[in-house]
């Protein structure tokens, strides 16, 4: 699919890959609806894109609240038409152990970004069959196919991302719609930020063999799935190398995940 023209809306888009991917849109002549829960962020993201010419619109709303979403999608479609290409960006998150993990954080964890993708897809979903046309992009983790110790909820959220958009890759065949994966390793964002003690939790192996991205090299993949109707992309070519070897010799795989991973302080005696 052309980017240039075309209205583009990306959740999360106020900080990070996001916001990356709607720098990088804008730039190539679409129209971009940017939906967050910052609107003063979402207010800066959406002036550094007209200041260079581009087009920005700003949509300030709970991707995992339904009834905030149907409300920003009346709102969208009424200002700009149905989204060509929509991309679930939204995450949220700690890595931590089950027993680490309050019922809140866990209920948070799969808000975004499995209830958010969902609830944004399916809100713009009827209107784009009956166009018969569009591209939906969720942006994943890692996680969703190589599992890690310390992250087990983050990891059934990511895991139910992964499912949903293999299953709605399926719901939409011959429909004209193409759905794709976007997985990156670890990016530079304020996700790491605000969450510290995270990377400490990454695997070892992970983190001497995959390389750290932009979250411009994240958006320029984007771009380049949508323009070729790629089904899933995985970024960078190491995190591809483990991806390749998980189908080979999973098993090898998750050894290598749990024992370089973050372990449980064992107890003495």
């Amino acid at each position: 699919m052309e980017i240039g023209g075309k209205v583009v809306l990306i959740t999360g888009a106020s900080s990070g890959i996001g916001a990356a991917t709607a720098q990088a849109m804008a730039a190539r002549g679409a129209c971009v609806a940017l939906l967050a829960r910052t609107r003063a962020a979402l207010d800066s993201v959406a002036h550094s894109i007209t200041q260079r010419g581009g087009t920005a619109r700003v949509y300030a709303a709970d991707a995992a609240d339904p009834e905030a979403v149907e409300l920003a999608a009346r709102r969208i479609t009424a200002e700009m038409g149905t989204p060509d290409i929509l991309i679930n960006s939204a995450g949220a998150g700690r890595w931590l152990f089950t027993e680490e993990t309050e019922p809140e954080e866990a209920f948070s964890m799969m808000a975004a970004p499995y209830f958010a993708a969902f609830f944004v897809t399916r809100a713009f979903l009827p209107a784009m069959l009956a166009r018969g046309s569009g591209h939906i992009v969720n942006i994943n983790s890692p996680i969703a196919r190589i599992p890690w110790p310390g992250a087990s909820g983050y990891a059934g959220a990511r895991g139910a991302l992964q499912a949903f958009t293999d299953a709605l890759r399926a719901d939409l065949y011959r429909t004209g719609l193409r759905v794709t994966s976007i997985v990156a390793g670890e990016v530079h964002t304020p996700y790491f930020t605000h969450n510290p003690g995270v990377l400490e939790r990454a695997p070892k192996i992970a983190r001497l063999l995959i390389p750290a991205l932009e979250p411009e090299q994240v958006a320029h993949a984007i771009l380049r799935a949508i323009e070729r109707n790629q089904r899933q992309v995985v970024l960078p070519f190491m995190l591809q190398f483990f991806y390749a070897l998980n189908t080979l010799a999973p098993r090898l795989v998750e050894w290598l995940a749990t024992v370089s991973g973050h372990q449980h302080n064992r107890r003495a005696g």
